[in-house]
């Protein structure tokens, strides 16, 4: 059952919902008790269908639970074994751990490639390696030095956000999950939830709808110049009301039980740069990339004097992370070019930036300020309908 694709779902995310109100009526007590039944009961009603695992012409019936209870307790013993052997220094520790952390992940977006028809993932199987990486990284870090079983397994699976988001970071979970939430902050909580979850009906069952039907749908099965401009538009438009509509549920779902997953967007088609729109679109997800990839690259090439510019190193750090990201989304070719596209944007704005400032050419003033957001707007778009892969479904028509 996909998260918040159908108001069957919105039913059933009533039964783990009520008891944490119920909860927090009534005080502190039982608050985390309420929260891992509530991800245990979810994630056996979201994963219990049977899946067809196919590969060399082998077909087997397995429940997706079990894939899910196999991905834990790798998760779990990786993360564990790093708790042990962690000594300040030693890195190989941290490779071979987020090697293993990635391997589920790896073989199940190369199973399909290697094998077509091969299944062996599961919903949110993306979002739930994130954050055990990020697990694994404080670690390493040192910031993390104890991982209780069922704070970490109400962690990676917590049903508000497992499929699609926002990625949480493991530190500021822990502050949640250890927080004493009294009835007056249970009333701010659930005031909260009830405007994100408003706004999120708002944005994806009306707006991102509306847009799909009307004009995406019309746009897509036309062909020509023109409509390719048009479904480019109406694309952008649309991915944007229906995962921002996903990511207000989560939050506001979040916060029903306690939890504050931070926000995924911030007004992004108002941003006057490419860097100002990372800032800005999935938050959760580029700032997990320029956290733990590009920073811990940039630092390394410093450490290491493996670039003679440390721009260079920027540059190179830029179109890593952003290459990755788009590995990310899938193997296609169209998400890992739409990955570099914005990593070679966010080189050139860094090169055009460092010139501007000798130049002066390209100042503060209202209009210069419009016209950073209408090209920036258009970028973007081009970059979404690269990522949407229409142009392979077209022919670049």
């Amino acid at each position: 059952m996909t998260p918040y694709a159908t108001f069957t779902y919105f039913g059933v995310a009533l039964y783990p919902t009520l008891p944490a109100v119920a909860q927090g009526f009534f005080g502190p007590r039982s608050r985390r008790a309420v929260l891992v039944a509530a991800v245990l009961g979810m994630a056996l009603v979201q994963y219990w269908s049977p899946v067809r695992l196919a590969a060399g012409g082998a077909v087997t019936a397995v429940r997706e639970i079990w894939l899910v209870a196999a991905f834990a307790l790798v998760e779990w013993a990786v993360a564990r074994g790093l708790l042990q052997s962690r000594v300040a220094g030693r890195r190989w520790p941290l490779w071979f751990s987020v090697g293993a952390s990635l391997a589920p992940l790896a073989a199940a977006k190369l199973a399909p490639v290697l094998s077509p028809g091969a299944r062996i993932e599961f919903l949110g199987i993306s979002f739930v390696t994130f954050r055990s990486l990020d697990v694994v990284f404080g670690i390493h870090d040192g910031v993390i030095t104890r991982l209780a079983a069922m704070q970490y397994l109400a962690y990676l699976f917590f049903f508000p956000t497992v499929s699609a988001g926002p990625i949480d970071r493991f530190r500021r979970f822990e502050r949640d999950w250890n927080a004493r939430r009294e009835r007056a902050a249970f009333l701010q909580d659930l005031d909260q939830a009830v405007q994100r979850i408003v706004r999120g009906f708002f944005y994806k069952f009306i707006l991102a709808a509306w847009i799909d039907q009307h004009w995406l749908e019309p746009a897509a099965s036309a062909s020509g110049v023109l409509s390719t401009l048009s479904y480019t538009y109406a694309y952008s438009l649309y991915l944007f009301f229906d995962f921002a509509g996903y990511s207000a549920f989560a939050v506001g779902f979040s916060y029903v039980f306690g939890i504050h997953t931070p926000e995924n967007f911030d007004k992004p088609f108002l941003a006057r740069n490419i860097r100002d729109f990372w800032n800005r679109w999935h938050m959760s997800l580029s700032f997990w990339f320029r956290d733990h990839v590009y920073t811990r690259f940039v630092l390394a090439a410093a450490k290491g004097r493996w670039f003679g510019d440390t721009r260079v190193a920027s540059h190179v750090g830029l179109l890593l992370a952003m290459g990755l990201m788009g590995l990310w989304h899938g193997t296609a070719w169209y998400y890992v070019a739409y990955g570099l596209y914005h990593g070679a944007l966010l080189v050139g704005h860094d090169v055009f930036t460092q010139w501007n400032r000798r130049s002066g050419f390209w100042d503060d003033r209202p209009l210069w300020q419009a016209a950073d957001m209408l090209l920036t707007f258009h970028l973007v778009a081009l970059g979404f309908l690269l990522f949407s892969g229409h142009l392979a479904w077209t022919g670049g028509t």
